[in-house]
């Protein structure tokens, strides 16, 4: 059995970590709102979590393990998890937007709908540059 490789471990802790962080910040500073636990697992916005976590495994898999079956597994599920968070989740979070909206207008009595936007591109884009750079750092600082 082959031994835990902490590289790629590592990868995945700060590839939620160090863009969970930046998204608090931007909360916190930008959107000048307090900090809330919930905070720590709110889906959607900027940079895209779902995006760092799959690069920042693709390419530390490929920078300690080269272009292997493992590589191309990790690249494969990456492409998957990308495409939907800018695809069916932000089509399916703007209807479940849609649909709260026309439940306030027509004051139909059914619980408001909770939905989870997906990302845009440049959402997406932030977050693969975020888990490439954590990746880099984390194979050249070993």
């Amino acid at each position: 059995m082959a031994m835990l490789n902490t590289h790629v471990l590592l990868a995945f802790v700060l590839g939620y970590a160090v863009p969970q962080l930046i998204k608090i910040l931007i909360i916190i500073f930008k959107h000048k709102q307090k900090f809330r636990l919930n905070d720590l697992i709110v889906t959607g916005g900027m940079p895209s979590v779902h995006s760092s976590i799959v690069i920042s495994l693709v390419t530390i898999i490929a920078l300690t393990e080269g272009y292997n079956t493992t590589f191309f597994l990790a690249a494969a599920f990456a492409a998957v998890v990308l495409r939907d968070a800018m695809g069916v989740r932000r089509t399916a979070g703007e209807e479940g937007m849609i649909l709260n909206q026309v439940i306030k207008k027509t004051r139909v009595k059914v619980p408001r709908l909770h939905y989870s936007l997906g990302h845009t591109p440049a959402q997406v884009l932030v977050g693969s540059f975020v888990g490439l750079m954590t990746a880099l750092l984390i194979f050249f600082l070993r």
